[in-house]
């Protein structure tokens, strides 16, 4: 199977070249600015000429919305998009649809159903969910139908919002004491799951594809499993892992090994991608060496142009 996805991508590699430019939209993702006041995030993206920017909702971080915004704060955030600029109709939720107890699950998906809503009020076009993080050996039938349906439970209530669903390529991971982490497959990073996702999923939910999650799980995969959800992606990430000991450590684009020139050349969404640079201690230098390293992409490249 691996070695049938290289060679059907290094086809349509030299069958892209013959095309005409591809043109990509960079954004920023909003990850590396969690620990950040929500006006700084907005600061950053204009000093570096993004015009689109990812926001979050819930999960106890500073850089995000509050699990339930109220009007006011929901007014206030607005308010940034007028005052920079800049648009912001990518929206991060935080949730689980593959928790084992059914009543946790429901919990879950009520939540996610309130907090859909509120991005909606904030303007948002997208929706990035989690399908989960429970280990994909352990996720039994019962487990697999609950999360199914929750996402087209999710989706009726996005379609009546104008929202799509797009759901993150991630692992599961566990953290060494060094700080390193350790990612296992999900659901959406195992092959064989995405492949049923494909088939099951309602047809409006997309992949968040984050080539960086799949390396960090399936390290001799270059392709990061990219001609499995092809068709489907609308969202992306883009980072990089390297190692640290036995596990990684979340890096910028070209700071490790993983090449995007063949992922861009043949990845079908024509979309905004979004640099998420996570650590927390050098958020601009990050973001300067991914941009850095996409003009390296472009200048050797017959295809790609990248812009902001």
């Amino acid at each position: 199977m691996e070695k049938q996805g290289f060679v059907r991508l290094h086809y349509d590699l030299s069958f892209a070249t013959m095309q005409e430019c591809k043109v990509i939209e960079i954004g920023c993702g909003e990850w590396g600015f969690r620990n950040l006041p929500m006006h700084e995030h907005f600061e950053i993206a204009r000093d570096f000429d993004f015009k689109w920017l990812e926001f979050g909702i819930g999960g106890d971080q500073t850089g995000r919305l509050s699990e339930f915004p109220e009007p006011d704060e929901i007014a206030e955030f607005k308010a940034l998009n007028e005052e920079f600029g800049i648009a912001t109709p990518f929206c991060c939720i935080e949730n689980d649809f593959t928790l084992a107890d059914e009543n946790d699950h429901l919990e879950v998906l009520e939540k996610s159903k309130k907090q859909i809503q509120a991005a909606a009020d904030c303007g948002a076009k997208q929706v990035r969910l989690f399908a989960g993080f429970t280990p994909v050996e352990k996720v039994s039938s019962e487990i697999w139908d609950r999360m199914i349906k929750a996402f087209w439970d999710a989706d009726q209530l996005c379609e009546g919002l104008g929202l799509t669903i797009a759901i993150e390529t991630h692992g599961g991971i566990t953290f060494d004491e060094d700080e390193s982490a350790h990612h296992f497959n999900s659901v959406s990073t195992d092959p064989e799951s995405l492949t049923r996702l494909m088939e099951q999923l309602p047809p409006r939910v997309g992949f968040n594809y984050d080539p960086g999650n799949i390396k960090a799980v399936r390290p001799e995969d270059k392709n990061c499993c990219l001609e499995f959800i092809n068709d489907r992606i609308n969202y992306c990430h883009l980072k990089d892992w390297t190692r640290k000991g036995e596990g990684w450590v979340a890096v910028a684009i070209g700071d490790d090994d993983l090449d995007y020139g063949p992922l861009f050349e043949n990845m079908k969404y024509d979309g905004v991608c979004l640099i998420e640079y996570e650590p927390l201690h050098d958020s601009r230098e990050g973001i300067r060496r991914s941009l850095d390293y996409l003009q390296r992409i472009e200048e050797g490249s017959q295809v790609l142009k990248f812009q902001r």
